[in-house]
């Protein structure tokens, strides 16, 4: 079944954020974690923090990004975080993650410009349920 450009946006976009961490010393250790209750876009390991990373990613050419401080983060809602949560918890479970281990939310905003095939990224730490 061909991908929808909604699906095509966030393919790329959760790669170049998948590249961006790496580069930025993140071992990436899964991607698109799902549940039928929730899912983990990136799934990333640093300094021995586990960063669980909703991307939301935009882009010119589909006309969904507003360069008047259009926010994607900000579709992040209260129900996309409680679902996240509940993937999050299943992850720890599942792969045997001692209690100890620290983890957060991180949210990462990606403005394509698929014509020159470049990303702009920008990180929201640490957000709170």
């Amino acid at each position: 079944m061909p991908l929808t450009d909604k699906q095509k946006i966030g393919f790329a976009g959760e790669n170049a954020a998948a590249r961006f961490l790496m580069k930025h010393g993140f071992a990436v250790l899964d991607r698109n974690y799902r549940k039928k209750w929730g899912e983990i876009d990136i799934v990333a390991k640093k300094e021995g923090i586990i960063h669980f990373v909703e991307v939301k990613a935009v882009s010119h050419e589909t006309n969904n990004y507003d360069r008047n401080g259009f926010r994607p983060e900000e579709n992040v809602h209260f129900w996309k975080l409680k679902r996240l949560s509940r993937a999050i918890q299943t992850y720890l479970i599942e792969k045997d993650v001692p209690h100890e281990t620290e983890w957060q939310i991180d949210v990462m905003a990606v403005f394509l410009d698929l014509n020159r095939k470049k990303a702009t990224i920008r990180i929201t730490e640490n957000v709170i349920i």
